[in-house]
Formats: C-alpha cells, structure tokens, sequence
C-alpha cells in the first residue's frame, strides 16, 4: 500500500459505528473523506458527523455522488428518487495524501440491482478495514463479511471493532477469518472529536493504517 492509497471503511452491518470509526480514522490521517452515495437526508448525513468528529476541515470533506432522500438500501432508495446509480460516478477521487473512503451498511449492500458495495470494493482494488461490533452475533457477521471480500478478491487491510471488550469473540474472528485485529474503539459517554481522537490514539496504531 503506497503512500496516498486510499482506505475503505466498510461495516458488518448497519448501525455499528461505522461512521463514528471512519471519522476517527479520517482525523487521525489527516485525510480527506469521502461517502459515494447517502441514504437518507431526514437526519445529519454520513459526512456532515464525519466534518464535526474528525475535525477535518472543511475541503477534506468530499461530496457525495449521490445524495438519496430514503434511509434504506441506495438501490431502493435510488429507485425511490427515480433515479439509477451510475457506476461510472463511483470512481475513487484522485486528492492529495490519504483518502477514507465509507461505504453504507454491510458489503453486500447492493447499489443497484446487479452491483453490490463488495463488487464495487473489488473494482477500486484499495485496501478495506471491516469494522464490526462486539455484541452478540459478531462472529457470524463477522465471518460472512471477510469470506464476501475474499471470494472477490478484496484486500482486507484488518477489523476495527466497536463496542465493550469481548475478547473470545475478537480472537475467534481473528483467527477463523485470518484477519489482522486493528483495535477496538470503546464505547464513550461523551462523543466529541476531542474524546474519539483520544479513543484512538488510545486503542489503536496509526502506523497499521500506513504502509509498511
């Protein structure tokens, strides 16, 4: 992984802190971010809590491709929009120094009705981190996430997990799924780009985030 690759942040499922992870990985690079396609605008976007808890400022902040009203699936919700994504808009932007990259919900998430988030992974070719959570059902998850990027070829840069310390489930993803354990991000009382840099810095090694 060279210097500049960018880093797909990608989920076992939706909910997890996926976002949360992603802005602290953002932050502490010093990266740029980007979210290919939103889904659901009722609420803060994806990209807009990135921008508040990674302190990034606000150029690094890339905008989406596509910016969908509904909060479900973006094939479902394109088609509620009236509207198809195209995977010719989907292309990895070329910026200066690390890129973070975020999918939505888990890898098999379909973008359209013949093109899954994994397949799109695959295309792009860059290095991936699974972030999944320490609650019951992690290691199903969890296992079915890696072998969908295996079986395309995509390269799995390690897992991130999110939650309380569940140490035998951890350790059993790791070693089943033969996947580097990158660090665990707690959960916090208080969420703030002051407290999740901390978290950070404190659970995980910036260095495996870098090339070699």
């Amino acid at each position: 992984m060279n210097a500049t690759a960018p880093i797909i942040v990608t989920g076992t499922d939706t909910g997890i802190g996926k976002t949360v992870f992603a802005a602290a990985l953002a932050g502490a690079l010093h990266a740029h971010y980007w979210k290919p396609v939103q889904a659901g605008l009722d609420e803060a976007s994806d990209a807009q809590t990135v921008a508040s808890l990674s302190g990034l400022p606000a150029d690094r902040i890339l905008p989406e491709a596509y910016r969908l009203m509904t909060p479900c699936s973006p094939h479902l919700a394109a088609e509620i929009d009236g509207l198809t994504i195209d995977p010719a808009r989907l292309s990895l932007p070329a910026c200066p120094g690390p890129l973070v990259v975020e999918g939505a919900g888990g890898v098999l998430v379909p973008l359209t009705r013949s093109l899954l988030y994994a397949d799109l992974f695959a295309h792009w070719a860059a290095p991936v981190v699974l972030v999944a959570r320490t609650a019951l059902g992690t290691i199903n998850h969890s296992l079915l996430s890696i072998a969908a990027l295996r079986a395309r070829g995509v390269p799995l840069l390690g897992i991130a997990f999110v939650g309380d310390a569940n140490e035998d489930s951890e350790a059993t993803i790791c070693a089943i799924g033969d996947v580097r354990r990158l660090g665990r991000l707690p959960l916090l009382p208080s969420l703030d780009r002051t407290t999740l840099a901390a978290a950070f810095a404190d659970h995980f090694t910036l260095p495996d985030f870098r090339p070699a």
